[in-house]
């Protein structure tokens, strides 16, 4: 999102950050299946006094389905490289005197020998949520999920290393609510989030290598409120958050080793941070002109740092019934993860007195809209300071990677998107056109020709083009595009210094679909592109996979 990292993002499910501290590597470790989603919210942009100090760059919120009736769901698929996925998902709601029940279980179960070599997968997941709401007056929702995966990791974390493997484990439950108190409207929550991580640099031999462990506990409590009034809608809350690894090798040393379940070995070393932030905004609605201003203050007792404000102000102004112009100001703040703070083995070497990065951000943009088209077009600028990656000089008598804070690096970037509706245009249902460009530029040199992991790594160019089409009854098809272009180099496992070249890929999906039941096939990469997107791993060539879907309403 806007040039940004797994770091930089912060993944919310229902609202609820799911992020881990330890590292962004493992984001995608989140505990639902397919068939729970009901929508995905992308927000682009510093988004700190919204979501908090991990959204430097923007947020991802995953938002799960509520039941609203009675219903199974289940999904099985198989393809190439011995891929094989299956997911099943019950619901049921119903009503009792004032109250109304929905309840939701899922699982799902996803395996591949992977299409290069050692990038084999296999993941589970289980998920289940409660959502109790009496006679609008209040509403309580809880959910708790668990999923596993191992995966042969290749070369990711190091290009001397092609043999890597790991494994995590995330559990996670939340408890939500929300009420109403004459004018004030209040929504507090509770989570906790518990990830753990084995990872072999030498997969399957610890004799050779000792296994990495690591165990991260987040705690997290919020009071979020609001109300309107004659000058809008004013809202405020506060969140505190809890953040504890203990680990074979990240943090300061324990006072008391604790017992790695299911091994002979000890963590023996940890760290505790604590966040406390409040955040205060007010938003003017009227029917041409939204202002939206407000500021988070944040303190973090991991640095001492004191409270510190990121303010931010967001407008808009209609002109007409199709146009809509905006612009913003929004700053934010990420803190070092643990990894970049303390993970000084395999060939790499952590600061642990690295700064938190900051972001000042401005972007304007406008909008076009109508029936059929929507066509979207901004500019933005980041000015960021402190931020944090690893790099390497590959001229030095012994290259290692090391973590780093850059002082200054400017971003600027322009984004262009426009969506043809094809159902409006020739009564094509669910049919679209939609073509997408983003470029970013950084200012920041890489000097000493210093080989950088991720923020020098940045994507430059990326179009996207999506073509759904349904033109008979029951039949659809979608076929997708996407060119993109990396600066930077890379480190191959022979040690030979390449720089990212241009691909592009083309997706297609074929589906029959019924009331109760659907049948597709997909290929991803249909014309087998052999391509680097991050770091030395080369990605697979096509993959095709067909599937079936079940949906039965009792």
């Amino acid at each position: 999102i806007n040039g940004g990292t797994f770091d930089q993002i912060t993944i919310l499910l229902n609202g609820v950050n799911i992020s881990n501290p330890q590292t962004g590597h493992n984001a995608s470790d989140f505990p639902v299946a397919l068939a729970d989603i009901d929508h995905i919210e992308v927000l682009e942009g510093a988004a700190s006094r919204i979501f908090g100090t991990s959204a430097f760059n923007g947020a991802i919120n995953i938002v799960t389905r509520k039941a609203q009736n009675d219903g199974v769901a289940a999904l099985v698929e198989g393809g190439s490289f011995g891929s094989f996925a299956t997911q099943g998902r019950l619901q049921s709601s119903f009503t009792t005197g004032k109250w109304t029940h929905a309840y939701s279980a899922s699982g799902g179960y996803k395996r591949s020998d992977g299409g290069t070599e050692n990038s084999d997968f296999e993941k589970g997941q289980a998920f289940g949520q409660v959502n109790l709401s009496c006679d609008q007056r209040f509403d309580i929702n809880a959910q708790v999920g668990y999923a596993q995966q191992s995966y042969g990791a290749n070369t990711f974390y190091s290009a001397k290393f092609d043999n890597q493997y790991e494994r995590t484990t995330k559990f996670f439950t939340a408890l939500q609510g929300e009420t109403r108190c004459g004018a004030l409207n209040f929504r507090p929550s509770v989570y906790w989030n518990r990830s753990q991580d084995r990872f072999e640099l030498i997969r399957g031999s610890e004799e050779a290598v000792p296994y990495n462990y690591h165990r991260t506990d987040v705690f997290g409590l919020s009071l979020n409120s609001w109300f309107d009034s004659p000058l809008g809608r004013t809202a405020f809350g506060a969140e505190f958050r809890n953040e504890d690894i203990i680990s074979g090798n990240l943090g300061e040393p324990l006072n008391t080793p604790v017992h790695i379940h299911g091994t002979e070995r000890d963590y023996k070393y940890g760290l505790n941070r604590s966040n406390l932030s409040f955040h205060l905004e007010h938003n003017i609605l009227l029917r041409q002109f939204t202002l939206s201003a407000g500021f988070i203050a944040f303190k973090n007792t991991w640095n001492e740092m004191p409270f510190t404000l990121y303010p931010g102000v967001d407008a808009s102004v209609r002109l007409g019934d199709h146009w809509k112009i905006y612009a913003s100001y929004n700053s934010s703040l990420r803190m070092p993860s643990f990894t970049e703070l303390y993970y000084s083995v395999g060939g790499h070497k952590a600061d642990k007195y690295l700064k938190p990065e900051e972001l000042r951000a401005l972007e304007g943009g406008v909008k076009f809209y109508s029936a059929a088209l929507l066509v979207q077009a901004s500019i933005y600028h980041h000015h960021s300071r402190n931020l944090i990656d690893w790099v390497l000089d590959p001229t030095a008598e012994e290259p290692i990677w090391q973590s780093v804070n850059f002082t200054k690096v400017n971003t600027i970037g322009t984004e262009i998107s426009a969506r043809l509706d094809l159902e409006h245009l020739f009564r094509l249902p669910q049919s679209y056109l939609s073509v997408a460009y983003s470029y970013n530029d950084q200012d920041k040199a890489d000097e000493h020709q210093l080989e950088s992991q991720s923020k020098l790594e940045y994507l430059r160019h990326k179009l996207v083009g999506t073509l759904q089409l349904t033109p008979i009854d029951h039949w659809s098809f979608l076929v997708n595009y996407r060119m993109q272009k990396r600066t930077g180099t890379y480190l191959t496992v022979d040690g030979v210094t390449k720089p990212y070249h241009t691909y592009d890929l083309v997706d297609a999906r074929l589906t029959w679909s019924q009331p109760t039941y659907s049948i597709y096939a997909q290929a991803n990469n249909i014309f087998s592109r052999n391509y680097v997107d991050y770091g030395n791993v080369e990605q697979p060539s096509a993959w095709i996979v067909v599937g079936a879907r079940l949906h039965i309403n009792l």
